[in-house]
């Protein structure tokens, strides 16, 4: 049984023990003003130096000059970590960071995003790795989405990134006949099909490892190798944008990762999302030639209204904040980007704005656009630039 309390017991309770007060020299006294300003003294010790900062004027003004310069050490907001805090450190590393092996320009950007992506992962549980993730993006002109876990995201970048990799030389990650499959949607539905099992956590080995093996390539072909061919399939790009188009990509999933697991996720350094506006403006042209030739946009001028001395028309995408820029998006051909056309509309967009909407993250009718001139040049502009979005 336990034992009774005396307060149970109806005894009588002993009388305290009367403290005794500690007797220090003042030498004594005064060395411990520092520990008592910092609140680091017993409680004896600290009764013994406040009654004699009653007594004793010099080490009272030692003793406030030492409280106020502790009370400037003291933080007034919470000591917690920001989240964001070893986003931005990693990020300064990245800016910082002298290459052990040179990388060309046009692979930087790649580069960064993949080591940024890894960076998120790093501490991901297994609950994490099989969060809900919903790919989007827009086919002609509806919003679709596929829903797979953050492991089936990280299988995707890895399936597609092999486009790149065999572009190089490098091992495919799709075997046999499943490596016939070329465009990024294929790839990815094959790459999930014969998996025997869903991905888990171990998906992130051979995706890292894939995309140091690129950059390294990379950096072993030279800067002259960006203008080698990569195959999508359906399309062809140069190395240089293929890479680009790469860390388009993973940035995007990335912040849907991100997303999934609640973590806050920044946009790609300025110069890096300069590139991938960039990438997306060159290939506005040829993307709403296509939309007019399957009937998703408004018919050009019709030849008998465009003479040898016409120009043609264009719309000047302004692009506003981050990766900022002006670029001329030609109406009526697919000619160059910045060609001297005839100036029919004018769209004014945020750099991050613009990169979702031409990840299908944001529908081209919701867009914070300024806008000005021909409203169907502008409707057509902004569902072409959502058309680049693919799984």
């Amino acid at each position: 049984m336990p034992r009774i309390s005396v307060e149970d017991s109806g005894l009588p309770l002993p009388a305290p023990v009367p403290a005794v007060p500690l007797r220090l020299a003042h030498g004594v006294l005064k060395s411990l003003l520092g520990a008592w300003a910092l609140a680091a003294c017993s409680a004896e010790e600290s009764a013994a130096v406040e009654e004699h900062l009653g007594t004793c004027g010099v080490c009272a003004d030692e003793a406030r000059r030492l409280r106020e310069a502790v009370g400037l050490l003291q933080r007034s907001e919470t000591l917690d970590l920001d989240p964001a805090l070893r986003t931005r450190v990693l990020e300064g590393c990245l800016d910082r960071r002298p290459p052990r092996i040179p990388v060309p320009g046009w692979a930087t950007a790649y580069d960064a995003e993949t080591a940024r992506l890894d960076a998120l992962l790093q501490d991901f549980g297994d609950g994490e790795w099989q969060a809900p993730v919903h790919l989007r993006w827009f086919d002609g002109d509806a919003a679709t989405s596929r829903g797979t876990t953050v492991a089936g995201v990280i299988a995707h970048l890895l399936a597609v990134d092999g486009l790149v990799a065999s572009a190089l030389g490098l091992d495919d990650p799709l075997d046999g006949a499943a490596a016939e499959s070329r465009t990024p949607t294929e790839r990815t539905e094959t790459f999930w099909r014969v998996s025997r099992v869903p991905p888990t956590r171990t998906v992130r080995g051979p995706w890292r490892e894939q995309s140091h093996a690129i950059v390294r390539a990379a950096a072993f072909t030279g800067s002259g190798a960006g203008t080698m061919g990569v195959s999508y399939g359906d399309v062809e790009l140069a190395l240089r944008d293929a890479m680009l188009d790469r860390a388009f990509e993973c940035w995007v999933h990335a912040e849907d990762i991100a997303e999934a697991v609640d973590y806050p996720y920044e946009p790609p350094a300025p110069r890096h999302l300069h590139h991938m506006i960039d990438l997306a403006a060159r290939m506005l042209p040829a993307v709403l030639a296509a939309r007019r030739q399957a009937g998703l946009a408004a018919p050009g001028p019709g030849r008998h209204l465009v003479t040898a001395g016409d120009p043609g028309r264009s719309l000047r995408l302004e692009i506003e904040g981050l990766g900022g820029g002006e670029w001329f998006i030609p109406l009526d051909s697919p000619a160059a980007v910045g060609s001297a056309e005839r100036e029919v509309a004018h769209v004014a967009l945020d750099g991050v704005e613009f990169c979702r909407v031409a990840a299908g993250h944001v529908p081209p009718v919701e867009a914070a656009a300024g806008q000005a001139g021909d409203r169907d040049a502008i409707k057509d502009v902004l569902f072409a630039a959502a058309s680049l979005s693919r799984l």
